[in-house]
């Protein structure tokens, strides 16, 4: 059997595909890993023999979630300009360290992330990018664990929309709003990450993509696609009282 069976596909005709990416799985091959580690354009492209499956945005390798590919190039162009033009709407659920406001806005330009392996020639002095999201808590919770010096942890579950799509921008805003996600090892915090592991053996960075809208680039229909989050983050929002406020099922509206 083809390893494409192991694709979570949400939506699929003709002309583009919607898939829950797991969290750890690459989009694309990457010198980060060894050669031959599962990654999703090579799982599409057993999928769909003979074709060239583009790449219209990218998730980071921890982050799970909805994620779109076009399966023909002038589809994938329409796409990216629609994501230039900041008329796809995307929405993400994390973890986050502390108890957040209820909502606002992230208004916090941020420094292009240089990869001297993948881009050797880029200026890795850039000026700061414009970087917006909005957010809004959607539950807390409080733990009777001591993590320094507080006898108790708390983390609240959090909706965020970026705007922009910087690279690891979630990420990166939570943390400036010092509510960094958790199992982020990256821009999160070490304690609160062994915690998660320990006490609910969670080996995973809590952001997933749950949510994206976009126009059909053929049909002119405005898609809405829903991702449910996986089995082992929804048996810890049980664990932690979280009974609502995220897809438990897959959606798609619009087609």
């Amino acid at each position: 059997m083809s390893e494409s069976h192991l694709l979570d596909i949400l939506y699929e005709d003709e002309h583009l595909v919607a898939i829950n990416k797991p969290a750890g799985l690459l989009v694309h091959p990457s010198w980060i890993a060894p050669a031959r580690t599962p990654n999703l354009v090579s799982l599409l492209k057993l999928r769909y023999p003979g074709e060239t499956v583009h790449t219209v945005h990218r998730l980071d390798r921890a982050t799970s979630g909805v994620i779109l590919f076009a399966r023909k190039k002038d589809v994938g162009q329409h796409l990216q300009q629609q994501f230039i033009e900041r008329s796809v709407n995307k929405t993400y659920l994390c973890v986050v360290r502390g108890w957040t406001e209820e909502g606002g806005i992230i208004d916090y330009a941020l420094k292009p992330i240089h990869d001297k392996r993948e881009d050797p020639r880029a200026n890795p002095d850039k000026e700061p990018q414009d970087a917006i999201s909005s957010y809004r808590r959607v539950a807390t919770v409080s733990l009777p664990i001591p993590v320094g010096r507080y006898p108790e942890a708390r983390y609240s579950l959090v909706e965020v929309k970026p705007a922009t799509g910087r690279k690891h921008q979630i990420r990166r805003h939570m943390k400036h709003i010092l509510h960094p996600i958790i199992g982020d090892t990256k821009h999160g915090e070490g304690r609160h990450n062994r915690l998660f592991r320990e006490h609910f053996d969670l080996h995973r960075m809590l952001l997933m993509a749950t949510e994206i809208e976009f126009e059909h680039p053929v049909t002119g229909r405005r898609m809405h696609i829903e991702a449910s989050i996986a089995e082992d983050v929804k048996s810890l929002f049980e664990q932690l009282g979280w009974l609502e406020g995220y897809p438990v099922t897959d959606r798609v509206s619009g087609q």
